[in-house]
């Protein structure tokens, strides 16, 4: 797994894609269920002892996902830790989804690139008029003023004109 990938993404990929292909087709639903009971939990402690608690059931009949649910913890959990306002955006996948859907749409109204740069190019505009709403809706997007508390780095905080 990969570091920083957030909750939404880790919990679909996996439930949909790595533990259920540890489980049979009589098992699925039931392994969907254990994990959903430790992403349920309302605090990091209590979702990391659920998690314990089912890699530990699922280790006798299905050892796979044991060992996947072992060496994914940290990344499972990982959205935990931010603040609680921040749930339903972590949850949600449409961040990511949003705006890969409207690179592709516009990557078919131009067909074919004449090079490489030319894809860098429609790819970075997007991702800067993705920044730019990002930066002014503070109600929908978590806010580096949000984030900040989470971070040890004097760094992490709004320039003077953004403040």
């Amino acid at each position: 797994m990969s570091p920083g990938l957030y909750a939404g993404g880790i919990r679909t990929l996996l439930t949909r894609l790595n533990a259920l292909a540890y489980a049979g087709k009589t098992q699925r639903r039931i392994v969907s269920a254990w994990i959903g009971t430790a992403f349920a939990q309302d605090d990091a402690t209590a979702a990391r002892k659920q998690w314990r608690q089912v890699a530990d059931l699922a280790s006798p009949r299905v050892p796979k996902l044991a060992a996947l649910m072992e060496e994914v913890e940290d990344d499972a959990l990982a959205y935990m830790d931010f603040p609680v306002q921040h749930g339903t955006k972590l949850h949600s996948t449409n961040p990511l989804e949003r705006p890969n859907g409207e690179i592709k749409r516009r990557s078919e109204m131009v067909g074919i690139f004449p090079n490489e740069d030319a894809v860098v190019r429609l790819i970075g505009t997007l991702r800067l008029e993705q920044n730019d709403d990002w930066a002014v809706q503070h109600a929908r997007h978590m806010s580096l003023k949000t984030i900040a508390q989470l971070s040890d780095d004097p760094m992490v905080s709004l320039p003077p004109l953004a403040a």
